[in-house]
């Protein structure tokens, strides 16, 4: 059986989800809208401008839908309309709870499912270091650390090459970037208990934050940082490959992240470093995450595997959000 795949949204991202499809078994592209016809028509597929249209023509059985989270709420709706039974949707899901609570509602009661398109969780590292706290490479986990330093932050003309609405979000660091953490988080370390959140805006172009600072209690005493710049950068070729570095450090050892998409080991008391995943030449965005989600969504249709980040589980992720920014407003720890 194949899956029939449309998908609405051609803007800058879009690239990955288009490119990740093309190469998948299992699926038949059927179609590409984007209120920018043009856009639409250089995916080279069938392009619409309006999306009732495209769902009417060519019946697909999965849309993706990859835009801003403005156009969540009512893309979802025509989709439901149209009798869509399953959508992978881009991160950050709706504009806020409140909306993304009534819109998981409503497909529910229409027995559709979303996918939250939160894909740092399938990047190829965090997969490894999963396996490797699972495996008790390090003992047990005391703190997680990650550095945010894509260094596109800077200037009057931040953002503006790749996604230029990121200068008019009135929430951008954590809304935007800070999500994929706070999802990798809880996968690594299960769902936090508690936040603390100092917060600012540097660059004076943009309408929300670019740094500050996050902790996370979670489970077992465990405790993670963002350390999050968007002025800043690391050591790295490709700025955009991890984003920035990581480590996880536990009762026996240490595992770091490193700017290439490299994972070592370092066992307490030793200088010698094991390497748990090497840097690669990854192929598309994030070491491939986007195809690694694509092809898990397509897996759990297909073959019954349980799917990752369905709306109401990715609910959670939007309640930490808005407890880190009730945080950073009352400068006081929340529980969350």
């Amino acid at each position: 059986m194949n899956i029939r795949v449309a998908c609405v949204g051609a803007g800058y991202f879009s690239q990955f989800h288009y490119d990740s499809w093309a190469r998948m078994a299992r699926i038949t592209l059927v179609g590409s809208c984007d209120r920018d016809f043009e856009k639409a028509q250089a995916t080279g597929l069938p392009a619409y401008d309006n999306l009732d249209q495209m769902l009417t023509e060519t019946t697909p059985d999965l849309l993706d839908i990859i835009l801003p989270p403005v156009a969540h709420a009512a893309t979802i709706k025509t989709a439901l309309a149209a009798g869509i039974k399953t959508m992978i949707c881009q991160k950050p899901f709706c504009n806020d709870l409140t909306e993304a609570e009534s819109i998981t509602a409503l497909a529910e009661a229409a027995g559709a499912r979303i996918i939250v398109h939160e894909n740092f969780r399938f990047q190829p590292w965090y997969r490894a270091i999963k396996t490797a706290i699972d495996d008790g490479a390090v003992g047990t986990v005391q703190q997680v650390t990650f550095r945010l330093r894509p260094g596109d932050g800077q200037g009057p003309r931040a953002y503006l090459d790749r996604q230029p609405y990121f200068q008019e979000m009135k929430k951008l660091l954590i809304h935007e970037t800070g999500v994929h953490y706070i999802d990798t988080f809880r996968y690594l370390l299960g769902d936090p208990t508690a936040v603390y959140a100092d917060l600012r805006k540097m660059n004076p172009v943009i309408a929300g934050e670019d740094a500050g600072y996050v902790l996370f209690d979670h489970p077992n005493d465990a405790r993670a940082m963002l350390d999050g710049n968007r002025h800043l950068d690391h050591s790295a070729e490709n700025l955009r490959c991890t984003m920035g570095e990581g480590l996880i450090e536990g009762t026996e050892g240490t595992l770091t992240l490193t700017g290439d998409g490299a994972v070592h080991l370092r066992k307490h008391s030793t200088m010698d470093l094991t390497t748990v995943l090497a840097a690669q030449e990854w192929v598309g965005f994030g070491g491939d995450c986007v195809h690694h989600l694509q092809s898990h969504v397509i897996c759990g249709i297909l073959d019954g595997a349980k799917f990752e980040n369905e709306a109401r589980d990715y609910l959670t992720v939007i309640r930490i959000e808005e407890a880190i920014y009730a945080s950073a407003d009352k400068e006081q720890k929340l529980r969350v």
